[in-house]
């Protein structure tokens, strides 16, 4: 079967003497993995080098016994000049294409995701704030993937909290000051923080970029959510090590 979309590259590594594969994430079919055949051999083959976080158009023929494709054309629509000249820019853009490949499974339509990845992508090459841009993704990204932290109640009593409260990495969520617990991994996290992270979740982007984010919340931001991708994903992103 043929199929056509448009496709963010995610990854790309060579195959075989002349070909390459890529992995993209496509606005109507998910998560993909498909060889284009030749293009070391012939760069002008195809109409993109297939960068990774480029935006492209392309067809290919969908394999049914095998989940890798045959591109047969691919067309650079977008390439995020501005993000490629900046050091941090290009290093926040491959932390959420790490990010999606590691939570986001194969051929699974999700376009919410997509969109997600290209309102970050056009915001990333102006942003002057990349480290609140990254932490909106993350909590964005865990919602849409199914991974999203318990944070509406208590995950033990399911009561609201109120105030401060204990985030536990291995519950995957809130526990109120009224539950007792032997666990050992707790942070504290502050009512502006919970607050911060629901109103993102149910804010579109733009709403999200407007939201005022305090020193304080920031630190616990990053804290809990690098910390719970780790946890739940059982490996980390390498990406992250280099954004501070």
């Amino acid at each position: 079967m043929i199929r056509s979309t448009e496709a963010i590259v995610l990854k790309t590594f060579d195959f075989r003497e002349t070909s390459r594969i890529a992995v993209f994430y496509t606005k109507d079919y998910g998560k993909i993995k498909g060889v284009l055949k030749g293009i070391r051999a012939d760069p002008k083959k195809f109409g993109s080098n297939i960068d990774k976080f480029s935006v492209n158009d392309i067809v290919y023929y969908e394999y049914t016994r095998s989940d890798l494709h045959l591109v047969s054309q691919c067309d650079l629509k977008q390439f995020y000049f501005a993000i490629r000249q900046d050091y941090k820019r290009n290093v926040a853009a491959n932390y959420i294409l790490e990010l999606v490949d590691t939570v986001m499974p194969q051929e699974h339509t999700n376009r919410k995701v997509y969109h997600l990845m290209l309102d970050y992508l056009s915001s990333l090459e102006t942003t002057q704030d990349i480290d609140k841009m990254v932490h909106i993704f993350q909590i964005k990204i865990l919602l849409l993937s199914g991974f999203r932290p318990h944070i509406d109640a208590c995950v033990q009593c399911r009561k609201k909290v109120e105030g401060k409260a204990r985030f536990s990495l291995r519950a995957g969520g809130l526990v109120c000051s009224d539950c007792p617990s032997t666990e050992t991994d707790f942070t504290v996290i502050s009512k502006g923080t919970i607050a911060s992270m629901l109103h993102i979740e149910k804010s579109d982007w733009p709403a999200s970029l407007r939201l005022g984010l305090t020193q304080t919340v920031r630190k616990e931001l990053k804290y809990i959510l690098n910390n719970f991708l780790v946890y739940h994903l059982g490996r980390k992103i390498r990406s992250a090590h280099f954004l501070v």
